[in-house]
């Protein structure tokens, strides 16, 4: 009867405690989820997501393809000059050691042939001349007294006298010839281009003191590395672009004379024939590439700046392509062909002769094709 009443009071226990943990664990998770939701209220907002479906990624690039194309092709080199005179004097004293007494001339002026352009200071030259031709006078009336006393002397003596007296003579003229030289004139009718020179200036021997142009014969001239030089002849188109004057066609008229350490020539006194003296460096146009451009513009002048393109090679018709096309691996040199499906195909070419830009194709490829670029 007790174990009975044990029992049955056991059950009932057991299924009210379940019960209270039920509802106790109900109550926990209502209590969980109001947390949770007034936490969820208290954290910022989430930005949505962007859509990225609308955008197209980028697409490889395709190397370029150039049309294989016959064109005129020429190879150039190219330089720059100025316009100058065919008839350009460098004039210089070939006296030593004297200054610059007077200059009657400035840069631009003109002058006539026999026109004094500069003069030395030989004041003492002349002093010392003075003083020997009065001296010189005693000796002439010695030599009359030997002339008249020539069959009493021995022939030796006798002709040292008179070679005694032709070197006394003889020192008066090379004298006079000195002073002479102390005045520098104009060898023809030009004009001044340059003058190197002031007043009180000490002069050494083929110092520049000016340099004289004829105005009416004019030339065009150019300058070119050595490199470019070994390239051109005489008789070669060129392209002469002058400053205010536009563009005009020529030919190589005359290559540049080799240069030589000593250029001096001509006398001083009668203004030289145009050398350079070790005063100074002068510009002649034999220094340069002379190019004859039939007659010049009215408005071009002596000094007038120019570039000149010397066309080395042409030809006409020929097949090329851009060299960024060309290819090379060791000594072979091929080109990737498109074709029309899309592919491509290794062709090997053989180059002629190439500018900056383009390559010409002496065989390998025609006309229509495709080339890639690398």
């Amino acid at each position: 009867m007790s174990m009975k009443w044990w029992m049955a009071y056991s059950s009932s226990n057991q299924t009210s405690m379940r019960r209270r943990s039920r509802k106790s664990a109900g109550v926990i998770a209502v209590l969980a989820l109001s947390v949770a939701i007034t936490g969820c209220s208290l954290l910022p907002s989430e930005p949505e997501e962007e859509d990225l479906s609308a955008i197209e990624l980028p697409k490889i690039s395709e190397r370029p393809k150039y049309d294989v194309e016959t064109k005129t092709l020429e190879t150039t080199v190219q330089g720059s000059g100025k316009v100058m005179s065919t008839q350009e004097k460098t004039l210089y004293f070939t006296l030593e050691g004297k200054r610059l007494k007077k200059l009657y001339i400035q840069s631009g002026e003109t002058v006539k042939a026999g026109q004094a352009i500069a003069e030395l200071d030989v004041d003492d030259m002349k002093k010392t001349l003075r003083n020997q031709t009065l001296a010189f006078k005693q000796t002439e009336l010695t030599m009359k007294d030997t002339l008249r006393k020539k069959d009493e002397m021995e022939a030796t003596e006798f002709e040292q006298k008179m070679l005694a007296f032709e070197e006394a003579k003889q020192a008066l003229v090379d004298m006079q010839e000195d002073i002479n030289k102390a005045v520098l004139t104009a060898p023809y009718s030009g004009t001044v281009v340059a003058v190197a020179v002031q007043e009180g200036a000490a002069i050494k021997a083929y110092d520049t003191i000016c340099v004289i142009a004829d105005p009416s014969q004019l030339v065009v001239t150019a300058s070119f590395s050595k490199d470019d030089l070994e390239k051109v002849t005489v008789g070669m188109e060129v392209r002469v672009d002058i400053n205010n004057a536009g563009q005009l066609k020529g030919k190589i008229k005359q290559l540049p004379l080799p240069s030589t350490e000593n250029e001096n020539g001509g006398n001083g006194g009668n203004g030289g024939n145009g050398g350079n003296g070790p005063g100074g460096s002068v510009e002649s146009p034999s220094k340069y590439m002379l190019i004859d451009v039939g007659a010049l513009p009215k408005t071009v002048t002596r000094g007038t700046r120019l570039s000149a393109t010397v066309i080395v090679n042409r030809k006409e018709n020929a097949i090329v392509i851009p060299l960024a096309a060309l290819r090379t691996v060791g000594a072979r040199t091929y080109v990737q062909v498109a074709e029309a499906d899309g592919s491509k195909r290794e062709v090997d070419v053989e180059v002629g002769q190439q500018t900056s830009t383009d390559a010409e194709i002496l065989n390998g490829l025609t006309t229509g094709q495709k080339v890639v670029g690398r």
